[in-house]
């Protein structure tokens, strides 16, 4: 236990020498011109502001380039809208998914009003996103729009938060009043992987649809989605723990939607919530936030306090521990299991043997130590400590512990007499001793018959 507190004390002193982000600080934004970073003057700053070292380039630079001698030259990545239909060598599909392969994280942003390049097409379809036929695609909803700034285009939504935001995330986009400004989204639809999760829907009444072929009048044969089918955010998180987000809706982060107040019909105007929700779905994004790390694993026989042997007995009954942290902004927090989950230990050879909740035993400031005491099976081999936590929007836990246990040497085993099932033959047995004594003695003890005179009485 001393050893896990002194572990987490050091890991202490480690956050805060580093970085805000646990991935790293280095950024690239990726946009038409240098120029354009005016628009996004509030977004940038809070990101400059939270430590990152932010570079600007344009898709054609020529100094552009993601990894060099086979390191990534940048931790994270924001692409802002462009007119360029394609990215160029240096921004290639296999580019990317290279760059997520290496634990890089992406915050792709798209619009109604240009088309998306081919490049974050190609990204987006091997993460199982799909975007409208013509690349572009404007969400529109006539019941929950601005009335403001698009009374008449009714492509400017009024989100609430609460009512579209998934379950999970709300830990992380707790806002004050929950109303988002949404304006120019184009949307997107998630496929069956299980990495993706929908974080901000379309209402029920919003469509996507393509106003250069429809702007008279709409199918509903020929929408690409509609209601709760459109995604206007989604994230990804990789089997690496890598992390991309797909937002629809670039405007959100322009500091004129962080400054604007909406109204939908028949209601008051409402101060806009889009800073604080950029800064949070930024923060997840680039791993500020839902980063789990752990500190220490223990296990040791039962009242021992010799840590992490490498073999144990069959029915050792054995204790293990494992020291969890989380990361929120900048500094680590005591991990906390959510409602109606389990963190949960196998102990496993080819199949567990047992699966156990692990229930915390100890919170410190920056910690959770969570723990179980069982009984090891009666089977010898090579068996693992594992504890495999993968959740959404959490980085995922993968930690193995591999020892052997062996049978019972030969001076290990219980006596004869301590096994009630050998009582029956042991009894046999002294009942066989017992008989084979008392008729030796009756033999030897007996007087033989006179032979010489019964002879004589004939």
């Amino acid at each position: 236990m001393k050893s896990l507190l002194l572990s987490a004390v050091l890991f202490l002193f480690a956050a805060v020498a580093s970085a805000l982000s646990t991935a790293g600080s280095r950024l690239l934004v990726v946009l038409d011109d240098v120029a354009e970073k005016a628009l996004y003057g509030q977004f940038l700053g809070d990101l400059a502001a939270r430590g990152f070292d932010i570079t600007y380039e344009t898709p054609k630079s020529e100094k552009l380039e993601l990894f060099h001698l086979g390191e990534r030259t940048y931790d994270h990545i924001i692409f802002l809208p462009t007119t360029v239909k394609a990215l160029g060598p240096n921004l290639s599909p296999n580019l990317l998914v290279k760059f997520v392969n290496a634990q890089g994280n992406i915050l792709v942003t798209t619009s109604s009003t240009t088309s998306t390049p081919s490049s974050l097409v190609g990204l987006l379809s091997e993460l199982d996103i799909a975007l409208p036929a013509e690349r572009t695609g404007t969400v529109v909803d006539h019941f929950t729009y601005d009335t403001v700034s698009a009374p008449e285009t009714h492509d400017v939504l009024v989100v609430d938060v609460p009512a579209n935001v998934r379950p999970g995330m709300k830990k992380y986009l707790e806002l004050p009043n929950g109303v988002l400004s949404v304006p120019h989204a184009s949307g997107h639809v998630l496929g069956a992987s299980q990495l993706l999760t929908p974080v901000l829907r379309a209402p029920r009444t919003a469509y996507s649809y393509n106003p250069k072929e429809q702007a008279e009048a709409v199918d509903p044969e020929d929408l690409f989605a509609a209601g709760s089918q459109l995604a206007l955010a989604s994230v990804m998180q990789a089997r690496n723990s890598a992390r991309v987000t797909v937002l629809g809706s670039a405007e959100m982060l322009q500091d004129k939607a962080f400054d604007a107040k909406v109204a939908k019909v028949g209601e008051k105007k409402t101060k806009t919530e889009n800073r604080e929700f950029a800064r949070r779905l930024s923060g997840w994004t680039f791993q500020e936030l839902g980063v789990l790390r752990v500190n220490e694993v223990e296990h040791r026989l039962h009242g021992d306090n010799e840590t992490n042997p490498s073999i144990y007995r069959i029915k050792n009954k054995v204790s293990y521990s494992i020291s969890l942290s989380e990361y929120s902004w900048n500094k680590w927090e005591p991990f906390t299991v959510p409602d109606q989950d389990a963190l949960q230990l196998e102990f496993s050879m080819l199949s567990p043997f047992h699966r156990l909740e692990l229930t915390p035993h100890l919170v410190t400031e920056t910690a959770t130590v969570f723990g179980a005491t069982f009984v090891l099976p009666d089977q010898h081999g090579i068996f693992n400590f594992m504890v495999n936590y993968k959740r959404p929007l959490l980085t995922h836990l993968e930690e193995k512990r591999t020892v052997s246990v062996r049978h019972f040497a030969h001076d290990e085993w219980p006596r004869s007499w301590v096994i009630s099932g050998a009582w029956p033959w042991i009894s046999g047995i002294g009942a066989t001793v017992t008989g084979f004594i008392g008729f030796c003695a009756l033999w030897m003890y007996s007087k033989p018959i006179d032979t010489a005179a019964g002879k004589k009485k004939q």
